[in-house]
């Protein structure tokens, strides 16, 4: 199906594989296959899955295995990471990974990367085994992921499958740090503004104004999260948006929950510290909750704020019907 877009910009979903409290793992694939069958459906241009460990409410830890399930569950759709996190893992496992995932479904699978460990530091080092490789050798990994990718014969280590295969790859980032690595190898680019909105600007910009022309991109091409949680009404929004809300304050507590279903008072689990905080990124334009009037203005000013060539949707939302109708909500505002 050909791809929609939203104010000439098209759309992509980042999914998280929620775990929700009271279900588990098993019935979280199952959600996520049927909405990859829904965006694809209705015109979204590709669905990323994020790698994270050691976090109860999150399913997506064996990225590249959840990848296969969703581009198995789908005909057309471009199917990635957002992202693998490089440092935790051997860069010939991931060539031969995502060499059989491309083998599997061609012209289909994304390769987005990430500097970060996606755990603390004790999940790293069981991740690792050492906490040698710290994301400083990010650009190294990163250079040997390419060669193996890049057909060269007389390399004495090879990627099968993997070698010579035209897989996307993409540098993601919540700094400056990768948005000038992508620019300088000449890579697109993903900005985590779903979660590190003050930094965007300064990463767009440091990305736009360094990039060098390559084999694999001529011009800048940057896509940009944000949360989006629409409803039709304000008022069913703002209670579903409470999900994620209380995961993002287990995380910052320490104490990572599985996906909790929504609450009618914050006031009764949170400080007032803690709701102030909260109602203070929620205003941000990268936090988008609301009706489909709401969400079509906050998105074309965020766009037009950020000069996205994509944008990628984040949406924790426990119930899956309420899931289902969010994107649909966005997907109703493309063309």
């Amino acid at each position: 199906m050909q791809t929609k877009k939203f104010e000439n910009i098209p759309l992509a979903v980042l999914d998280l594989a929620p775990i929700n409290e009271g279900s588990n793992a098993a019935q979280s694939f199952k959600n996520s296959a049927e909405l990859a069958q829904h965006v694809e459906k209705w015109g979204f241009n590709r669905y990323w899955l994020a790698e994270h460990h050691n976090m109860p409410g999150i399913g997506s830890s064996a990225t590249s295995v959840l990848i296969g399930h969703i581009a198995g569950a789908t005909e057309t759709i471009r199917v990635g990471s957002g992202g693998i996190m490089l440092p935790n893992h051997a860069p010939l496992v991931i060539a031969e990974q995502f060499g059989t995932l491309e083998t599997l479904y061609p012209g289909r699978i994304d390769l987005g990367l990430g500097r970060a460990p996606g755990s603390d530091q004790a999940t790293a080092y069981a991740l690792r085994r050492t906490l040698q490789s710290s994301g400083d050798d990010f650009p190294e990994q990163v250079a040997e992921l390419e060669e193996y990718f890049s057909g060269n014969t007389s390399a004495r280590v090879q990627a099968y499958p993997g070698a010579g295969l035209n897989i996307p790859l993409w540098l993601l980032g919540s700094s400056g740090f990768s948005a000038q690595l992508a620019a300088f190898k000449g890579l697109p680019f993903s900005f985590a503004s779903h979660f590190a909105p003050d930094y965007t600007m300064q990463a767009l910009q440091l990305y736009h104004q360094n990039f060098k022309p390559s084999a694999a991109l001529k011009e800048p091409y940057a896509m940009v999260g944000v949360n989006v949680i629409a409803a039709d009404s304000q008022e069913r929004a703002e209670w579903l948006a409470t999900s994620q809300q209380q995961q993002m304050f287990s995380l910052m507590r320490g104490m990572p929950t599985m996906l909790k279903a929504p609450i009618d008072r914050l006031e009764d689990v949170w400080s007032d510290r803690e709701i102030a905080m909260f109602r203070e990124k929620l205003e941000t334009e990268s936090m988008i909750v609301g009706t489909p009037d709401v969400v079509r203005e906050k998105l074309r000013n965020f766009i037009l704020k950020t000069r996205a060539n994509e944008v990628i949707i984040n949406s924790q939302i426990f119930h899956q019907e309420d899931r289902l109708r969010s994107y649909e909500i966005v997907a109703d505002l493309m063309e």
